[in-house]
């Protein structure tokens, strides 16, 4: 059997999966409940409308950072 070698490396993989679960919590920050029935106006809350979705581009742009990172060799 040949040896593979895989392009993105261990710490790579971590970083990308601290990155994915940052954007999560974005998402689930930007998470509420409102029906067409009844209106909430917590719709417009600061943590819906504006934490939420930068913590979730944060997420996405450290998992960029996270691929394109390369570990400096010894």
């Amino acid at each position: 059997m040949e040896n593979k070698q895989f392009t993105l490396g261990k710490i790579n993989i971590i970083l990308i999966a601290v990155g994915f679960a940052i954007v999560i919590l974005g998402f689930v920050l930007m998470t509420g409940s409102s029906t067409v029935k009844e209106f909430n106006p917590d719709v417009f809350s600061f943590r819906r409308i504006t934490l939420g979705p930068m913590i979730s581009l944060f997420g996405f742009i450290s998992i960029i950072f996270a691929i394109l990172y390369k570990p400096k060799n010894k």
